[in-house]
């Protein structure tokens, strides 16, 4: 279950950062993102951060677990607090978009949590 958390997470942000990285200039242009570059810079650290969590899967452990439920759990917390303040002038599909991701970050946070042995289960 907890190679699975790491799996899918690090295909959400990989998934993220490729299209962050080739977004066509007129979707930028409809999200309001200028300047260009920095969607790219951004689609590339989101990138890296995938991989680095799929690479994670092969071998969870105690910091790697930590670290992916702190990655989520933050990149949730900044996605929701803008989407509820301006959501409103988000385009109509990007806030259910954002907030569908978050949530989906939310609840692989709490399954690796859930997922991760304790030492109790091994005595």
């Amino acid at each position: 279950m907890l190679r699975a958390v790491f799996l899918i997470t690090g295909l959400v942000f990989a998934l993220t950062g490729l299209y962050l990285y080739f977004l066509p200039p007129t979707v930028a242009a409809l999200l309001g993102v200028a300047p260009l570059w920095l969607a790219r810079v951004a689609g590339g650290v989101v990138l890296a951060w995938g991989a680095s969590t799929l690479a994670g899967s092969a071998r969870p452990d105690g910091l790697r677990t930590g670290a992916l439920v702190g990655g989520n759990l933050l990149v949730v917390a900044s996605l929701v607090a803008p989407v509820i303040a301006a959501g409103s002038a988000l385009p109509p599909t990007a806030r259910p978009l954002l907030l569908g991701i978050a949530a989906l970050l939310g609840v692989l946070a709490a399954a690796a949590v859930l997922a991760y042995p304790s030492r109790r289960r091994g005595l």
